[in-house]
């Protein structure tokens, strides 16, 4: 897409502007930010369209708080917040509100091991046993086999979700990986998808014990220092102390009820315990779509987003908006095909909050939803959003390309 760049500063429009103002795109150059006017109009009403959508949506479903995410190439085309942090509040959500990301975590673990490959540190096919010699399955036979690669694709051979019930007590990762050992296997390694926060938080040791630091501090270093993302961290601490956090909340007979936050899944990092705010989201998505080659380079991406495993689709909702053709999983991602698009996507919930991540390589463009209740906004957000943009997406494109031949000349 051929851009111009102006020198504007970027502002960020209020949770009360107007639906259909005319809205700034915002380009990433590292630091600081620039913004573009946008003139296609079928890309405004795209965004028109969608924001009327979130807005019904949050109604409908009594979600107290949303903040949202989109990036097209280099670009961030909608960056906003919605509602409030804390029902019952004027304290409004803005784009740099952090909330807490659930599963989404899953998403940041393979390319930062990546990163780590391409610098010889790991190698994708590394047994797990190579960092952790004391570390077991039930069958001798299968430990030996258990690779970096099957961690990350669910397909350590466990039962579904083992010793989740663990992590919700609090146990610690050291103690939940030591009694993997006495889970019989339920299927070959490699050989069958079957969803885990405690298998798949084993890449925080193999990482801690292949750079001598810990998970936390190397996802800082790695990723969330060098892309800017300076909301995002890792532990229940951070979280605590930010004074800009969306409160979580549950859907009770009584109405909308405001919880704590908790300390549950910080303890399987990996899993479940990034935070973060839709601005951060926002570089996150820049790097997922190939534009920091710097920190993620495309070679990382290929890699990870290359489907390893069939597995069921999670949000059901993608299929009642566009016809699927196939799911499966990758490296920490799932992989949703369609007749003409692939969707790489991840949920998460956790703690009463819930987010949404997906992006189309082919198109360069994504979204990512973050809400501070369960319902229909998160269900929906992400599969509303695609629909509307393929049903315009040819008409954005020829707006684009007459726009660009008329540079030209």
């Amino acid at each position: 897409m051929a851009i111009a760049l102006a020198a504007f500063l970027f502002v960020m429009p209020s949770s009360q502007s107007k639906p259909h103002e005319k809205r700034k795109i915002v380009v990433h150059e590292d630091t600081p930010l620039h913004a573009i006017s946008i003139e296609n109009p079928h890309l405004q009403q795209l965004l028109s369209e969608y924001e009327d959508a979130i807005t019904a949506l949050m109604k409908n479903s009594q979600t107290p708080g949303a903040a949202i995410a989109i990036v097209r190439d280099t670009s961030v085309i909608f960056l906003k917040g919605f509602g409030v942090k804390s029902a019952g509040t004027t304290d409004s959500v803005n784009s740099e509100t952090v909330f807490r990301l659930g599963s989404v975590s899953k998403c940041f673990a393979p390319i930062l091991t990546g990163i780590l490959v391409k610098d010889n540190i790991l190698s994708w096919d590394d047994r797990v046993v190579k960092y952790l010699p004391t570390f077991s399955l039930q069958s001798p036979e299968q430990t030996q086999l258990l690779s970096l690669r099957h961690v990350l694709s669910h397909t350590v051979g466990l039962p579904y979700h083992t010793y989740t019930n663990m992590v919700e007590e609090g146990k610690s990762l050291p103690e939940m990986l030591d009694k993997l050992r006495e889970i019989p296997t339920i299927n070959k390694v490699g050989t069958v998808y079957s969803y885990q926060n405690v298998a798949y938080s084993i890449i925080s040791e193999v990482i801690q014990s292949a750079t001598g630091k810990t998970y936390e501090m190397q996802m800082m270093d790695s990723l969330f220092t060098p892309l800017h993302m300076k909301h995002a961290s890792i532990s229940f601490a951070d979280i605590k102390k930010n004074n800009n956090v969306a409160k979580p909340h549950l859907h009770t007979r009584s109405g909308l009820k405001v919880i704590p936050i908790s300390n549950t899944y910080y303890n399987v990092a990996p899993a479940g315990g990034v935070n973060a705010s839709a601005s951060d989201m926002a570089l996150w998505i820049e790097a997922l779509l190939g534009n920091r080659n710097k920190q993620v380079d495309n070679s990382i991406l290929d890699k990870v987003f290359t489907p390893v495993i069939k597995a069921p689709s999670k949000n059901r909702n993608f299929r009642k908006h566009i016809k699927q053709t196939g799911s499966y999983y990758a490296l920490g991602w799932r992989v949703l095909d369609f007749q003409t698009d692939t969707l790489f996507y991840h949920g998460g919930y956790v703690n009463g909050y819930r987010s949404e991540l997906a992006i189309s390589r082919k198109d360069k463009i994504g979204i990512c939803i973050l809400t501070n209740s369960t319902g229909a906004l998160a269900d929906n957000s992400a599969p509303t959003f695609f629909d509307l943009y393929f049903s315009k997406r040819d008409s954005i494109q020829q707006w684009e390309n007459r726009h660009d031949a008329s540079r030209q000349h």
